[in-house]
Order: structure tokens, then C-alpha cells, then sequence
């Protein structure tokens, strides 16, 4: 049985809220981190405001630049009003030059922020540990100890086949920080982690910022990468828009799918519930066969109740069992892991 039909014995599903545990921006504060980096204006020639790097990537794509600049300033001041940036992108699919702007704009905000993150390592810098007490109190650390508990180093491999990642997010920080914790954990090279790491299926349906140096030796990108214009414009077209996510030739869809529905447990970490990421995680067709022996946990810190009841009937309409298969606490991500810690388990 291959590994795409074995079913997972958890399966995570990550939204934004996740990665706030260690400093990445949500929600507001990633849209106006957008809006000023887009903020490209001229006077007299002279670049008075705006991101560097992204107006080297402008010159890259054509020699003049104004109506890049224009899209950028349209992008900026709608950010208020949208719920997301990938929600405009989305609401102006058939503009080229919008999705061009808003993909360039996610990449470099997102490698700035795992910068600013907790699991940053500067590589050029005095020291070049990890700290890993930087992160002890978050899901990281704990999702890490459900995978090592009773675990020995030979049976790593087999563990992390047991599970599987859905990241809405387009940071690396799970890969990341699990490759560094089985290094300083275990006494295994980076070479031993990586090979443990290929075990554990993580999809990215709306893509990431590049693979990491351990994952593409000839074209990683390193965490926290500060990118140049070039640079820049190859690592954006590894972002996808809403409708690339759910189209098979541009992403994982079908796997994604296929793993959800065989999986036995699933966890919603900092996951918002928008509808179409519903309607890209579960195939809502008749015809298809529903798990409803699957068991559900999840956080809604921040979703109102009446939100909640609204997403549990959603979720009963793609085959989730109402009653008692679906946990809905209004916790953090690394407390849902401490209240459900026997329930989660992977050994078992």
C-alpha cells in the first residue's frame, strides 16, 4: 500500500493563528505589513517609500514600472477591507498583474517574518544554536513530543509516516523546527533528520516560500532568507492562489483529499474555517464514501459561538459525526495538545 492510501493516524491542518505562538503576523497584522511594503512611491525619480526588493522585482518583469506600481497601490489600500490577501487575489483572479504584486508581497513578508520568529537561527551570527526554551511552551514542542514518546531513534521513520501536515501557511516553520528538534533531540545529523523528515507528508496547497537548504541542496532556500529582486520574483511563483489550490494540475488536491478522508483523527491549529478552504480539504460529491468514525479536535480562540455552531454543521455536511467526534475549545494551539494529550497520541 502506498503511502498516499495508508491511512494517517493524525492528520494536522494548519491555519495562520498557529504560527502566532512564535511571533509570525495574522490576520490584520500581516495585511498591513503588505500595505506598506506595497507603499511604492516616487518623486522626481527618487523612490520616497516602499519595499526595495519588491521594486527590483518590478524592473525584472517589465521596463516600465508604473502599472505595477498602480496595482500595488490598489492592492495597499484595499487591505482594510479584505479578509485576507489571498481573498483579493482571488477576488481579482483574471488580473495578471494584481496576482504578480500580491505574490511577490506574501514571500517577502512571509521569509521577514520567520526572521522575526522565534525558530530563526542566524547562521552568520555569534551563536548558531537553536534555543529550544524560546519554544518550550509552544504546540511545536508539544506536537514534538507526541512524535518521540516511546519512540527510539530506529523507529523515527515509521512514526513520522503515521502522520500528516495540511499548512495553509506558506512559512516553513514546521519543517523547520522538527528537523532541528530531531538533530538536538536524537545526537543524528542534519542528513539522518532529513531522512526521518521525508516520512512525514506536508502539504503546502497554496504553496510556501521554497524548500529548505535540507529539502534542495542545489536550490533551498534558507529560513528567513533576505531575497534580491530576482531572487524574489523565482521564489513568488512558488505561491499559489485560492484557485490554484484547488486545481489538481497546480496542486495536491487530490491527496490532500485522499488523506483527509481515510485519516482517523484530525487537528485544527489556528485554522479559521474559511469555506473554500473547507471545500478544498473535503470533496463534498455524494458519491463519495464519508468517514464519520473520524475524531475531530480543534481551536476556535477568537470565532464566536454562533460561528461555531455554524462551522460544526459544515463540517457534519462534509461527514464529520456531530456528537461525539467533534472537540471545539477555545484554547491555544500548545494547550489543545496538554487538554487532549492521550487522545492525540501516535503510538497507539
Amino acid at each position: 500500500m502506498n503511502e498516499v492510501t495508508q491511512p494517517k493516524s493524525l492528520v494536522l491542518v494548519i491555519g495562520a493563528g498557529a504560527s502566532k505562538e512564535i511571533n509570525l503576523p495574522v490576520g490584520t497584522e500581516l495585511r498591513n505589513k503588505i500595505a506598506d511594503i506595497l507603499n511604492i512611491k516616487y518623486h522626481r525619480y527618487q523612490k520616497i517609500s516602499g519595499d526595495n526588493t519588491i521594486d527590483a522585482a518590478f524592473r525584472i518583469f517589465a521596463d516600465d514600472i508604473n502599472p505595477f506600481l498602480h496595482s500595488s497601490l490598489r492592492i495597499r489600500d484595499a487591505m482594510p477591507q479584505a479578509i485576507s490577501i489571498d481573498n483579493f487575489i482571488d477576488s481579482h483572479r483574471n488580473d495578471d498583474r494584481i496576482a504578480k504584486c500580491g505574490k511577490l508581497a506574501i514571500a517577502r513578508c512571509i521569509l521577514a517574518a520567520e526572521a522575526e520568529s522565534k525558530l530563526y537561527i542566524n547562521l552568520h551570527g555569534a551563536s548558531r544554536q537553536f534555543r529550544f526554551s524560546d519554544v518550550e511552551n509552544t504546540w511545536f514542542n508539544a506536537f514534538f513530543q507526541l512524535l518521540h514518546e516511546n519512540c527510539q531513534e530506529s523507529e523515527l521513520d515509521q512514526r513520522f509516516s503515521q502522520v500528516a501536515i495540511v499548512s495553509f501557511n506558506y512559512d516553513r516553520c514546521i519543517a523547520h523546527y522538527l528537523h532541528c528538534a530531531l538533530q538536538n533531540y536524537y545526537g543524528i545529523d542534519s542528513t539522518r533528520a532529513a531522512q526521518v523528515m521525508n516520512n512525514l507528508k506536508i502539504y503546502h496547497p497554496y504553496g510556501s516560500v521554497g524548500q529548505l537548504p535540507w529539502q534542495n541542496q542545489t536550490e533551498g532556500i534558507d529560513f528567513g532568507f533576505c531575497p534580491d529582486g530576482l531572487q524574489l520574483v523565482k521564489i513568488s511563483k512558488d505561491i499559489r492562489t485560492f484557485t490554484e489550490g484547488v486545481n489538481p494540475r497546480h496542486s495536491d488536491i487530490i491527496e490532500i483529499r485522499k488523506t483527509i478522508k481515510q485519516t482517523k483523527r484530525i487537528a485544527f491549529l489556528g485554522f479559521a474555517f474559511h469555506k473554500l478552504n473547507l471545500d478544498l480539504l473535503f470533496s463534498n460529491s455524494a458519491d463519495e464514501p464519508r468517514n464519520m468514525n473520524r475524531i475531530v479536535y480543534a481551536t476556535c480562540l477568537g470565532i464566536s459561538s454562533a460561528n461555531q455552531l455554524a462551522i460544526k454543521n459544515e463540517l457534519t455536511n462534509f461527514g464529520v459525526a456531530y456528537d461525539h467526534n467533534l472537540s471545539f475549545k477555545e484554547i491555544k494551539c500548545a494547550e489543545l495538545f496538554k487538554e487532549y494529550q492521550r487522545g492525540l497520541s501516535i503510538h497507539t
